[in-house]
């Protein structure tokens, strides 16, 4: 038995969505804590199912791990008492891996497994590994682990291929306390990037060149705990903000930092969209009808985010002409479009380009969720349907959307979670 939604659609949507914390921003951030001894607190985290699986992994490292709310936690590293991240852990989430670059700043030492994650393509992990290789480490790979160890960790420059979100926060932790300075060239420039290195930064971490391809880490010999408010998920405010559009701007999202997501608002106001932003309230002040169709490449930050573009595409499906969608990033990304062709989109999809014709609405079905992000489109799809839809596997979007069915109740939707016999 697994959990889905039965969601009614047709439904007048009305008032206010409030965006949690940053999901991909808390994490990196949470295993940060096991560079340094000490007492952490860490708030606006995220009430999600990947923080409470990364928090039973760094529990199994030595740490002690306080809920002192619904969104803060208190974090004491007395030391590690464990050098091995097991498989059991690491298959459930991708972002597990990233233990290894503070368990070396840490212990010089770190034995991991190979990740797992969201079935959205190879991500592999070579990039990580050529860093820490640069900085000194000796690397083995046998029985589905890394190894790795160093006697010191050295400053050196690394120039990754392509900017990898998960290799760029691996390296900054392992270099925090290199002996000298690393330089990352092509490093990846996504605000939850920014986000590690401020909080290093708190506690006494020498890093410049935030939120530009070039990071510089000077090392430092030791780090002080601190007391850090993660940044609001811009994923989440992105899904929020294509739900105000959908149903004529009669939702208000809060938590919006446009800069964070400059060229997804720029492409919706390109194609026709309206907004006010009042701090960080988001008000969309133009109507579903006013959007003329566009054309979206996936890219890595500052471009259009790929974790939009499933969302996005239930969008364009309800726009009058023909719109296309790009993806640069994940190979198996589109795993959504026959789930939305069952609901009456008019969806092709050939390799990594997705043609959309515009429909007058979609219509109720029961669909599957094949990741996060499709997960998410597919319940923006339902609310706008007439009839009944179940979604099905929507365990997937407990991993990014901190309870959705219950904001989405609050603001007049019909939508129910129940146990599935799938």
């Amino acid at each position: 038995m697994v959990e889905a939604f039965k969601v009614i659609g047709g439904q007048p949507l009305k008032g206010r969505l409030k965006v949690e914390g940053a999901k991909n921003a808390a994490l990196p951030i949470f295993v940060g804590t096991l560079v340094e001894k000490g007492t952490y607190i860490l708030r606006n985290v995220p009430n999600l199912m990947d923080i409470r699986t990364l928090i039973k992994l760094l529990e199994s490292l030595g740490l002690e791990i306080e809920k002192l709310d619904d969104h803060s936690y208190k974090i004491i590293n007395k030391g590690l008492t464990n050098l091995e991240a097991s498989y059991d852990l690491v298959k459930k989430m991708r972002a597990s891996f990233l233990v290894m670059g503070p368990m070396l700043a840490h212990e010089k030492k770190a034995r991991v497994s190979l990740p797992g994650g969201c079935a959205i393509g190879s991500r592999p992990v070579d990039l990580h590994l050529k860093g820490f290789e640069a900085l000194g480490v000796k690397i083995n790979i046998e029985h589905g682990y890394v190894e790795a160890e160093a006697e010191e960790l050295i400053g050196n420059k690394v120039v990754f291929d392509f900017p990898s979100v998960g290799a760029t926060e691996n390296v900054i932790m392992a270099a925090v306390k290199a002996k000298g300075i690393t330089t990352i060239e092509n490093a990846a420039r996504e605000p939850e990037i920014d986000d590690l290195c401020h909080f290093l930064n708190k506690m006494g971490g020498k890093i410049s060149g935030i939120g530009t391809g070039t990071l510089v880490i000077e090392g430092v010999e030791k780090l002080t705990p601190c007391e850090y408010s993660i940044i609001p998920d811009r994923i989440v405010a992105g899904t929020f903000i294509i739900a105000s559009l959908m149903f004529d701007g009669t939702i208000e999202v809060e938590g919006v930092i446009r800069p964070h997501i400059e060229s997804f608002i720029s492409k919706l106001e390109e194609m026709g969209a309206n907004f006010e932003i009042d701090g960080n309230v988001l008000r969309t002040t133009s109507k579903l009808k006013d959007l003329k169709p566009g054309k979206v490449t996936t890219m890595p930050h500052p471009g259009f985010p790929t974790d939009l573009q499933s969302p996005m595409m239930t969008l364009m499906c309800l726009i009058e002409g023909t719109s296309e969608i790009k993806e640069t990033i994940f190979e198996n990304r589109f795993m959504h479009v026959p789930e939305l062709n069952r609901m009456g989109a008019k969806i092709s999809a050939d390799s990594n380009t997705a043609v959309i014709k515009g429909i007058e609405n979609f219509s109720s079905a029961e669909v599957m969720a094949s990741d996060l992000r499709a997960g998410a489109s597919l319940i923006l799809a339902a609310l706008k349907s007439e009839g009944e839809s179940i979604i099905n596997r929507i365990y997937h979007v407990d991993r990014g959307y901190e309870k959705l069915e219950e904001k989405l109740r609050a603001i007049g939707a019909n939508i129910v979670r129940f146990k599935a016999e799938v």
